[in-house]
Parts: C-alpha cells; sequence; structure tokens
C-alpha cells in the first residue's frame, strides 16, 4: 500500500505525518477520547473518514461548539430510533441540534404523553448501550427515494436537495451535493438496526453519548409553515458528562423559576388574556409601576442628552412603508392592510418613518445637526404564533426608538458617545456584562440596497465605535438589516444567558427614499446620515429581562412597593400608617400591612411579593421612635431611628442600589 501524507492541525501547531493509504481520521486520533469527529479541509468528516494526501486534519473535541452539535445531532438518531422501535406507525420528520440540546419531529396518530418520553428515554439508554455503530452510506436520489419510499416526509427532503434552508433545520438531512443515509448497525453483527437521510457527520457509536435527557414535546408545524401539517416535536438534552449535565437541568430548573411569565402571574405584573390574544399584553397596576419608572428614567437621561420627544400615530397609509422600502422587504412581519376611504391603511410595525417625515416637515440646517428624536412608539409585528413568548417577541409592543440626523463628519463622534449612551444606561438598570456584535451584508445576498463604499464606511465606522468600547467584538456576517450595518449590545443576566438587548444602525438609504436634506454651510442642499437605535429594544421585552434578571426582586428604584409596614400588633398600626405618610411625601411607595394575618403570616406575604424593605414596629419602636428594617435575605436590623429609616429609604432608591 502506498503512503499519504497528511496534516495535523491542532489550533496554531501543525504536525505532518505520513500514514498508509486508507488510514481514517479515527486512527490519527486514537487514545484521544474525547475527539468524536474532524475538520478536514474545512468541512466536518467523521473519524471513519480517510484523509487523502496533504489534507489537513482537526481534532473535533466533544465540547466545541462543532462537537455539541455533532453530539447532539447523533442523539437525535438515537431518540428517532427509539420512537420507531415504540411507535412503528410513526413517520420521521427533521431532528437538528439546537442550542443546548436537539429535537426530532414526528407525524404520530396522538400527541405524545410524559409517560411516553420516559419510555423513549428508557429505549435509548438501551441503544446506547448497544454501541451502535453509525455508519455512512451515499446513495442517488432513485435509491434514496425507493429505501425511503414509506417516509413521506423524507421524500419531500429529497426534492429540496440543493434548495435546503437552515431556517427550518432541512439542511442537516441534504445538502447541495450527494445524498447521503446514516446507518445504525450493530456492534457485534453488523446488522441494520435503523436508518436516516441524514448529511452527518456523527459519532463513531451510540456509547460515545456520556448523558442525554428528554425535556418536554409539543406540536410544531412540518418546515415551520402554518400552511403544513401539524407533527409532534420531542425535545432534548445532550452533554459530554453527567455533570455537566446534572449543571445543565439545575440552571433550566433556575430560569423556570424567574421565568417572567410565571412571575407576572404572582406579582401581579401583567397578564396576556386569551380575550386580546396572542402576544397582547396588559400590565397590572404593579406592573405598571415599574414600567412608568423604567419610562421615566430613560425620559430623563434622555433629556439630559439633548433628545428631542416626539409622538406619532399607530397606523399611516400603505404608501408610506412602500416610501421607506420596508413594505417590499418586511411585508411578512405586517399585520394585513386595512381598507377605508378608498386607500390601504397599516398599523405600524416601525417608527421610522414617522420620524423621517417629522424631520422632512420643514428646512433644516446644518446648525440643527445632529438633531436627536425620540418617542416610546407602539408598533405591532405580526409574528407568528409559535415564536411567540410572553413579552419577549410579543405581537404589539412600545419601542424606545430614536432616530439620530447627522452629518457624515459628525457620524463617527455620534457613533461613539452613543454607544457609550447605551452602555451606561443599561448599567444604570443593573446590567453589566456585555459583548457586542456586528452585523454587516452578505456581499452575495441581493436583499441588501445601496451603495457598496456607504456600506463599507458605515462598517468600519460602526467597527471602530465598537472597538473602542473594550468591550468583546461578534462577526455576525449577512445578520444587517436590508439598509444598513448594525452593531447589538447583547447583555449576560444574572444566570449567564444572553439576551440580545440595544441596536445601532447607520441608515444611508432612507433619507435618499425620503428626500431628507438639510442647509450646509456653504449654503449647499446635502444629504444626512440617519442613525437607527432602539436601547431597551422594547419596553414590554426589557421588562420581561429586569424581571428575570432580578428575578421578581426590583431594587427598590424599580420595585413597585418599596415598603410595607408590618405591625406586632393592632395597637401599632397608626405609628406605622404614620411613618408611610410621611414616607409618600417624600416620594416613596410605601404600605402598611393592616389584615387580621398573624405576623408571620404577613412576612411570609411580604417575601412572596419581593418587597425590598419590611418595616416592622412593636411596643419598643413605639416608645423610642424608631423602626426594624427586615430585608428579603431574612437577616433584621433594630432600633432605627426613624429619620434614619426614612433618610436611608431615600438614598437607596436615589442611588438605584440593589438590597
Amino acid at each position: 500500500m502506498s503512503d499519504v501524507r497528511v496534516i495535523i492541525q491542532r489550533d496554531s501547531e501543525r504536525e505532518e505525518r505520513v500514514v498508509t493509504t486508507g488510514t481514517t481520521a479515527a486512527e490519527l486520533f486514537a487514545g484521544e477520547r474525547t475527539v468524536i469527529a474532524a475538520r478536514v479541509g474545512g468541512a466536518l468528516k467523521d473519524l471513519a473518514h480517510e484523509p487523502g494526501e496533504g489534507e489537513i486534519v482537526e481534532p473535533v473535541e466533544i465540547s466545541s461548539e462543532d462537537g455539541l452539535n455533532i453530539l447532539r445531532h447523533s442523539t437525535a438518531h438515537v431518540m428517532a430510533q427509539a420512537v420507531q422501535e415504540l411507535f412503528p406507525e410513526a413517520k420521521l420528520g427533521i431532528g437538528p441540534p439546537v442550542r443546548d440540546g436537539f429535537y426530532y419531529d414526528f407525524d404520530v396518530a396522538a400527541p405524545f404523553h410524559p409517560d411516553d418520553l420516559k419510555a423513549i428515554e428508557k429505549k435509548m439508554q438501551e441503544i446506547q448501550k448497544r454501541g451502535q455503530r453509525f455508519s455512512r452510506r451515499v446513495v442517488t436520489d432513485e435509491a434514496a427515494r425507493e429505501e425511503l419510499a414509506d417516509e413521506p416526509y423524507k421524500l419531500e427532503l429529497i426534492g429540496l436537495k440543493g434548495s435546503a434552508s437552515n431556517e427550518d433545520g432541512a439542511d442537516v438531512e441534504v445538502g447541495g451535493g450527494e445524498l447521503t443515509i446514516y446507518d445504525n448497525l450493530d456492534a457485534k453483527t453488523g446488522e441494520l438496526c435503523w436508518r436516516d437521510l441524514c448529511r452527518g457527520p456523527h459519532l463513531p457509536t451510540t456509547r460515545n453519548i456520556p448523558a442525554f435527557k428528554l425535556m418536554r414535546n409539543a406540536s410544531a408545524y412540518w418546515r415551520g409553515s402554518e400552511k403544513n401539517k401539524q407533527l409532534q416535536r420531542i425535545y432534548g438534552t445532550a452533554w459530554p458528562s453527567k455533570e455537566e449535565l446534572k449543571a445543565h437541568l439545575e440552571f433550566l430548573a433556575e430560569a423556570e423559576k424567574r421565568d417572567h411569565r410565571k412571575l407576572g402571574v404572582e406579582l401581579d405584573l401583567f397578564s396576556i388574556p386569551e380575550e386580546l390574544g396572542s402576544g397582547l399584553a396588559v400590565f397590572h397596576p404593579k406592573g405598571g409601576i415599574v414600567r412608568r419608572e423604567m419610562e421615566t428614567y430613560s425620559r430623563r437621561r434622555h433629556e439630559d442628552a439633548d433628545y428631542e420627544f416626539v409622538n406619532t400615530p399607530h397606523i399611516s397609509k400603505e404608501a408610506l412603508f412602500e416610501t421607506s422600502g420596508h413594505l417590499p422587504n418586511y411585508a411578512d412581519a405586517m399585520f394585513p392592510p386595512l381598507e377605508f376611504d378608498g386607500q390601504n391603511y397599516r398599523l405600524k410595525a416601525m417608527n421610522c418613518p414617522m420620524h423621517n417625515l417629522i424631520f422632512r416637515a420643514r428646512g433644516r440646517s446644518y446648525r440643527e445637526l445632529p438633531l436627536r428624536l425620540f418617542e416610546f412608539g407602539t408598533v405591532y409585528r405580526y409574528e407568528k404564533s409559535g415564536v411567540v413568548h410572553g413579552l419577549t417577541r410579543a405581537r404589539g409592543f412600545t419601542q424606545d426608538d430614536s432616530h439620530i440626523y447627522c452629518t457624515k463628519e459628525q457620524m463617527a463622534d455620534e457613533l461613539d458617545s452613543l454607544l457609550t449612551f447605551v452602555l451606561d444606561l443599561l448599567r444604570d438598570y443593573g446590567l453589566t456584562d456585555f459583548e457586542l456584535e456586528l452585523s454587516t451584508r452578505d456581499p452575495e445576498s441581493d436583499k441588501f440596497i445601496g451603495e457598496d463604499a456607504e456600506w463599507e464606511e458605515a462598517t468600519e465606522t460602526l467597527r471602530q465605535a465598537a472597538e473602542k468600547q473594550g468591550l468583546p467584538l461578534v462577526p455576525d456576517p449577512g445578520g444587517a438589516a436590508y439598509y444598513g450595518p448594525k452593531i447589538s449590545v447583547q447583555a449576560r443576566d444574572a444566570i449567564g444567558r444572553s439576551w440580545q438587548m440595544s441596536t445601532i444602525q447607520v441608515d444611508f438609504q432612507q433619507p435618499k427614499r425620503f428626500h431628507l436634506e438639510y442647509t450646509a454651510a456653504d449654503g449647499s442642499k446635502q444629504q444626512p446620515v440617519m442613525i437607527h437605535r432602539a436601547l431597551f429594544g422594547s419596553i414590554e421585552r426589557f421588562f420581561a429581562v429586569l424581571l428575570e434578571h432580578y428575578a421578581g426582586a426590583f431594587p427598590a428604584w424599580l420595585a413597585p412597593v418599596q415598603a410595607v409596614g408590618i405591625p406586632v400588633g393592632d395597637a401599632h398600626v397608626p405609628y406605622l400608617q404614620e411613618f408611610a405618610a410621611e414616607a409618600k411625601r417624600k416620594g416613596l411607595r410605601v404600605e402598611v400591612d393592616a389584615s387580621s394575618d398573624r405576623m408571620q403570616k404577613k412576612i411570609r406575604n411580604q417575601q412572596r411579593q419581593k418587597v425590598p424593605f419590611m418595616i416592622i414596629v412593636g411596643d419598643e419602636d413605639m416608645h423610642a421612635g424608631t423602626v426594624s428594617f427586615r430585608y428579603r435575605d431574612g437577616s433584621q436590623e433594630n432600633g432605627i431611628p426613624r429619620d434614619q429609616a426614612l433618610a436611608k429609604l431615600v438614598d437607596v432608591v436615589e442611588r438605584r442600589v440593589q438590597v
């Protein structure tokens, strides 16, 4: 047998190795138990792949991003095999890896029940212990159709070869090249146990799956379209070790406790009534206070930064969104037109076209620039029912929307100061761990409009502004809006989850489309640069993020009730009511629990409501003119003079600190 030369690449280190023809990647990395696949010439391959002359081979560790995707994709196959062993009539949809896990869609006669998931998981454990081999096999289109004749969804996917999308997960099954089927083979006999249409790659055997768990099931339309049949989707998770699985499940349990939809009900903050419709929330009085405080502080900070406040209607003639370019590019996300007075109108899905009309309402001079317009503007977007999620993905929401008009010469400084302003304001609300994402256009796509030079200038200016912040900067090629590049601020919450918060977008296109102009110093007419900026994203979404970040225990300045007086006995109620009245005169939100409940029950009630301060008063306090503070963690501070207690409450609120 002849020899071949391969290059083993590990980060920046290279090792040239001469091996016999037919040597597999598994043999190259023999003994390295954490290596579960290889990247050969830039493409992911199974360990059974045989590298050719001069090819660069990189090990793929199970804990890497690629490795986790392969682990989870292979576990999805094991789950699908288990389902078909238990439910032979089940037809296969698709089963891609997703963040922290995987899913697989099935066409079955009835939805899965919790007991079904337990049985499926038990069957998966049996398959895992058998150590079945994942074996790749190239097939022709005709052979694939013949072999999978009783799998109608797979037949549809075969017809998508070359055009499958990653948005619906179809690209894990078919790509632009050859079709492949992965066989699960018995470890001892080599007999076929199960098979699936798939691009791979996969783990060497099912024994390489260290830890997994099925999480839940739900209904899902085939390939994400409401026009298609509804299938049953099972979600699961898989990890490189039992310890990592345990940590993930603990994380999910904590996240569930913090779920804003659950806390919204428990704390009486908001609800989403069925009578209103999916994605449309109402804020209750307590939630209204939190929202008001969020908006009031934001408004004050914007006023200090020379923003000018505007208001625009919720509906407009459809032609406005034709002019802006949104209708041709964004119609699927807008509600259908309303026809009256012989014209079509639309609920607004964005505020920028109306802000352009404000800019254009009169002549503008360079002396007015930068002009910073700001609005708490309510918009409506037709989100599919499957993606609507509480307040974080709604159909009606209010954006803290700003549009800045400046000269090209002002653009760099404006972006610098704007990004600093955004980050400082988010920090004031308690978010401190950030990274930035730079979304640019895909030069191969036809969805983007505008001149190359303008895109390059805007992208580079955004990049420089981002780099000055000294934060991690993550590229997002192809993720820009159709009219310009953007910077997104990603913020991590108290349990490490990343949320997309503020966006800053440069736009040369809308000023052209709306014929916006200003008079320059030399008397010529010039086109301004437009910068779009939503700081919270939306009030509702930011409310949800803060609610989950604080697990409902808002800092005192945001809390709907900042302190509750709890009397030891009825005789102490008037003293507390007098204290509460004095606190209210200082702008504090203080209540007194004068109910007939026993003191310990009152304390438990306020702990459940996550009130920052409980003010407890007994005989000694009344006689000494003091109060006692009880905090959320159960600790207590006794004998505080009333004036000092009030001063402390005021100080904590004014400094916006957590207690």
